[in-house]
């Protein structure tokens, strides 16, 4: 089985990136998915966040305040590490248990969409890293006019991941989204092709 991590700065595209990985046939494992299911109530990482920030991190109906978190964790590294020591540990849980899934089921491919690989120094667990890129002036304008971001909530969004300068060396594969959909997703099949036909031999 090749196990392909996908990762990428925040609005680079990794999500579409992922659905083409899917149409191709790859079993895709989507981390801001599974962050979602590690801080769902009555779990540990919820119980932690608000142990650690209060009661303001609880929607009306007991479920993580997303746009409050944000505006803490994204202001300072000290939280923003403490975050993360909430909540990757029952992520890689998840994600191992999938992976094991998809193993046992014979699966050929599976392609893990981790936004924060580098930073959390999963490298080594992938047979190969795609990392997916776009300019900075294209990925803040995604975030400002398609999450509803202001300017200034993206630029610290942005600015809390490594520099995608320095990722590029790192990856075995680049995308770049800097063009339309047609172009990347031919750009996604072209990667397909090579690491499938480089696993076969």
């Amino acid at each position: 089985m090749l196990l392909i991590g996908l990762t990428g700065n925040i609005a680079s595209g990794k999500s579409e990136v992922a659905r083409i990985f899917a149409d191709l046939g790859a079993t895709v494992i989507d981390a801001d998915e599974l962050s979602r299911e590690a801080v769902r109530p009555g779990g540990p990482a919820l119980r932690a966040i608000v142990a650690r920030w209060g009661d303001r991190m609880l929607n009306a109906d007991g479920t993580l305040n997303r746009s409050a978190l944000r505006s803490i964790v994204f202001s300072k590294e000290e939280d923003r590490r403490a975050l993360n020591e909430m909540v990757h540990p029952e992520v890689k849980r998840l994600r191992d248990l999938l992976i094991g899934e998809a193993r046992a089921r014979g699966d050929d491919v599976v392609v893990s969409a981790i936004p924060l690989l580098f930073e959390a120094g999963l490298e080594k667990e992938f047979d190969r890293i795609i990392l997916v890129d776009a300019p900075d002036d294209v990925r803040l304008s995604r975030l400002v006019h398609r999450r509803g971001l202001s300017e200034a909530e993206a630029r610290r969004m942005m600015d809390s991941q490594l520099p995608a300068s320095e990722k590029r060396s790192r990856a075995h594969v680049v995308i770049d989204n800097d063009h339309d959909l047609k172009a990347l997703r031919r750009a996604v099949e072209r990667a397909w092709h090579e690491m499938t036909d480089q696993s076969a031999t």
